[in-house]
């Protein structure tokens, strides 16, 4: 019989099945929170996990997510640019306000309100990948191509 999941793993589980994908949340004993640790959890590559970065736009105050490969960082100064104005980590508090999660279980999709999105174009060499599931000890695996038409993001190279 399958484990219940967490309330915020299965908000997480019910935004991929309303979005029609049949992805399954995983909650592990093991953390997931950074990169490294869900790669060790899991079993991959470091650069298949998908790190959900959130930044703030300094003058308009958007929330920005980055999906970015989890061994890439994002070149803030290029994303700015992109952007047409400066940007800045997000606070703990921004980031539950925008996502209605917590940092370390951000998940790609499913978000309290709607976020301008990039996908690191690093994530396309990979058959399967894995993005944050509500909380930092839960994860989901999906396809890269998924990953950009669920989120709706636009394909970027973030380095």
């Amino acid at each position: 019989m399958p484990q219940e999941l967490s309330s915020s793993a299965q908000k997480v589980q019910d935004a991929l099945k309303e979005m029609g994908y049949d992805y399954r949340v995983q909650e592990l004993p093991d953390s997931t929170r950074t990169a490294v640790e869900a790669a060790a959890a899991i079993g991959c590559r470091v650069d298949q996990i998908v790190k959900s970065l959130i930044f703030r736009t300094r003058q308009s105050g958007k929330a920005v997510l980055v999906a970015a490969s989890g061994s890439n960082r994002v070149n803030e100064k290029g994303l700015a640019a992109r952007l047409g104005e400066p940007i800045e980590r997000a606070t703990p508090d921004f980031v539950r306000q925008q996502t209605g999660y917590a940092i370390g279980g951000v998940p790609p999709l499913g978000h309290a309100n709607p976020t301008l999105t990039f996908v690191d174009e690093d994530l396309l060499q990979f058959d399967r990948i894995y993005a944050a599931a509500g909380t930092p000890f839960a994860i989901f695996g999906l396809t890269p191509a998924d990953l950009v038409k669920m989120t709706g993001g636009e394909l970027i190279n973030i380095k």
